[in-house]
């Protein structure tokens, strides 16, 4: 398999990671990639990712045979569909079913459609009724608004202040539509299931950590750490998320006439009436993928081609009897405004000495000229940790990060904290 990874966050770089253990691999290939990817795959840079025609000519020039799409803006904008017209398998679903992430309100009625289980919602284009329903909605405690289109992780607002919640929502209703949602009480679970089309493999569950600050405190980011599995998450909450959540959704999928190639995933709510679907992405999630590919046995090419192929059901997922947790290390400001270039003085030494598994993730890091390590994004690594459970995962990780030292760095350092129980 000659393979190029599409993006350049530590999602991305997992990704490619995994593929340069695979046996089946011929060439690796990022674009653009970062200073991570490049240790392990050749960096194809000058190329947007939204550059279809530019990213065509670089799979012809490389020979690429296997695309894997990381982030979501392409698939929206259908870079499966342009690639594999042009004879490129490709790794994500097609511009129609990725609607169910490119679009908050279409996949809230593809949910209600089909009777799968979901938080009650309202759905507003014209500011003036967005604003006389929270002004004149006295019995709701806790608003929970959703920008419908793609946010980056940052499109959704959680608050018991009237006034902000109006200020979210018209900033949203001046370019994109927006959902008010019921405020579901629970914990939440990320499912991430390979699909070829006719056949599911569903992996480990995975929770990720999106607020700011330790104890789930702030501003929304794009995750700020996670585990896999959930120990929260036992045989009967499998069943149930498969019973209630997974199968009926690509039921439903079939039913509508949509072929779902890809990785689907479910953002859920456990809740004391069960597992309900806040959000659907068609990838892949970030900082997740850092901690359930690490986890995985199988060769990622074999599991890529039996995608492709429509044989995924000849394949069981084998994964680790063990856990992993991530700490995503940030700069300073983050997710507000922030500075790039900052050098990195240093980063954990992996391998490490004394039997620590740690792996390192770069996102969006560049390498000077002069050889030095520069960041590149708001988030800028993932730190992971690994061992036999949650709690050791976490001591492994926390004992690493602490190697990250850039200007303005910073870490939440609660990841994971609420799972270390009996």
């Amino acid at each position: 398999m000659r393979v190029l990874v599409i993006g350049s966050g530590a999602r991305e770089h997992a990704i490619a990671w995994k593929f340069s253990q695979s046996r089946r691999i011929a060439g690796l290939f990022a674009l653009p990639g970062n200073a991570g990817t490049q240790e392990i795959a050749v960096n194809i840079g000058g190329i947007s990712t939204d550059d279809f025609d530019g990213i065509l000519d670089a799979c012809r020039k490389n020979r690429i045979n296997t695309v894997f799409v990381g982030p979501e803006t392409p698939l929206a904008k259908g870079i499966a569909d342009f690639l594999e017209n042009a004879g490129i398998p490709v790794i994500g679903p097609k511009k129609r079913a990725a609607m169910l992430e490119s679009s908050k309100a279409y996949a809230k009625d593809f949910l209600h459609r089909h009777g799968i289980p979901t938080a009650l919602s309202v759905e507003f284009d014209d500011p003036e009724e967005f604003k006389g329903y929270i002004e004149e909605n006295d019995g709701k405690e806790v608003f929970v608004i959703k920008k419908s289109g793609l946010a980056g992780g940052k499109g959704v607002l959680v608050t018991d202040s009237r006034r902000e919640a109006i200020d979210f929502g018209l900033n949203i209703l001046s370019d994109d539509r927006l959902i008010v949602e019921e405020y579901l009480e629970g914990f939440e679970v990320s499912i991430f299931v390979l699909s070829d089309g006719k056949h599911q493999s569903i992996l480990p569950p995975c929770s990720d950590f999106k607020k700011a600050h330790d104890g789930d405190k702030g501003p929304n980011t794009g995750g700020m750490g996670s585990i896999c599995p959930v120990p929260w998450v036992d045989t009967k909450l499998r069943k149930n998320i498969t019973d209630r959540i997974v199968k009926p959704v690509f039921r439903a999928l079939e039913e509508e006439g949509i072929t779902y190639t890809g990785i689907l995933y479910f953002g859920l709510m456990i809740t004391e009436d069960g597992p309900k679907v806040l959000e659907f992405n068609v990838r892949l999630g970030d900082p997740e993928t850092q901690v359930l590919l690490p986890l995985i046995e199988n060769d990622i090419g074999n599991l890529s081609d039996a995608i492709i192929n429509g044989n995924l059901d000849t394949i069981t997922v084998k994964v680790k009897d063990s856990s992993a947790l991530g700490v995503v290390v940030a700069a300073d400001g983050y997710p507000g405004s922030y500075r790039k270039g900052i050098e990195v003085e240093s980063l954990p030494r992996c391998p490490r000495t004394g039997g620590e598994e740690v792996l390192v993730f770069h996102s969006s890091t560049v390498r000077d000229e002069s050889g030095r390590i520069l960041t590149g994004g708001g988030r800028c690594f993932t730190v992971v940790g690994l061992g036999r459970d949650t709690i050791t995962a976490a001591a492994t990780a926390y004992q690493a990060v602490e190697e990250v030292k850039f200007q303005g760095a910073w870490y939440r350092r609660d990841i994971g904290k609420k799972f270390f129980v009996d």
